[in-house]
């Protein structure tokens, strides 16, 4: 259910885009239709500048987009999607037939022990669909991943080569780039149309870059952008249940001129965190502010 602080509704339907290529914690797979219907009719380029599992921009396939993140191995993992795609089809079967042929559990570690002795792409792709709940947790000292084995079995090669070929396809109008977010947004003109989906402050701490978010400065940016005439949405915390805290982070006045509050189901990280458990109390709730 959507809750508008202003009386009118905008949104314009989408079809949902549900074929998921990475497995990622905050991940707007299941609701990335949601999130677009909510972008202008028309726009000029397209900007994502925390990438993560790219299931907007996906959802979007906008005809030109620049897609960044700070994280090196992801945008390897973008990158090859347009430049090799076979050879990313070739990363994940060469991993997942290795799992097959010898212990499970034994094979993964020496999976996540390769990244961590030296973090890649290739790696990184197959640890993120066979981990834990896809929940990849990175030490914050050195970016160690020290998340165990998932109890699941990853999506076989074959099925993981068509969702390849048909993210290729959907995010053929982008550019994926090694960025800071500031950087990208500044490259944003009048007309262009930035989604920002960061890490999260009380929810995400384990994740990738979250530790030292300053959630002040992205306002910052984003004021910049608005002042230049950019259309900009910001997914955030709204309000989510963790043990007797509940999440409210503050917006500047005047900043943004709609506010939209999307049901994200369950938590992930809780789950993880709870040995499991599928928890009815532990619902999270995104803040969609639109600029615009």
């Amino acid at each position: 259910m959507q809750l508008f602080l202003f009386g009118q509704n905008l949104e314009r339907p989408i079809t949902p885009f549900k074929s998921q290529l990475l497995k990622w914690v905050g991940n707007k797979q299941r609701f990335a239709h949601e999130i677009v219907s909510y972008f202008p009719s028309r726009f000029e380029k397209y900007f994502e500048p925390f990438l993560g599992s790219g299931a907007v921009l996906a959802t979007l396939a906008p005809v030109t987009a620049v897609g960044s993140d700070v994280y090196e191995p992801l945008i390897e993992i973008f990158r090859t999607l347009h430049l090799s795609p076979e050879t990313l089809k070739r990363w994940y079967k060469e991993r997942w037939l290795s799992m097959l042929a010898g212990d499970k559990v034994a094979e993964y570690e020496r999976i996540k022990a390769s990244y961590n002795a030296h973090p890649n792409a290739a790696d990184l792709l197959f640890i993120c669909r066979a981990c834990y709940g896809g929940v990849i947790r990175f030490r914050q000292a050195d970016g160690y991943i020290s998340t165990p084995c998932g109890i699941h079995n990853p999506i076989p090669p074959k099925s993981f080569s068509l969702r390849v070929d048909e993210w290729r396809l959907r995010t053929k109008g982008a550019q994926f780039i090694l960025a800071d977010y500031e950087e990208t947004m500044n490259m944003a003109k009048a007309g262009d149309m930035i989604y920002c989906d960061p890490p999260y402050r009380h929810s995400q701490g384990i994740l990738y870059g979250s530790q030292s978010f300053d959630i002040e400065r992205l306002y910052e940016v984003i004021n910049g952008c608005k002042s230049k005439g950019v259309f900009v949405a910001l997914s955030i915390d709204g309000t989510k249940q963790s043990g007797n805290l509940v999440c409210n982070i503050p917006i500047p006045d005047r900043l943004f001129e709609r506010e939209v509050f999307l049901n994200c189901g369950r938590s992930m990280l809780k789950r993880f965190q709870m040995e499991g458990q599928s928890l009815e109390s532990e619902i999270v709730t995104d803040r969609l502010l639109l600029t615009y």
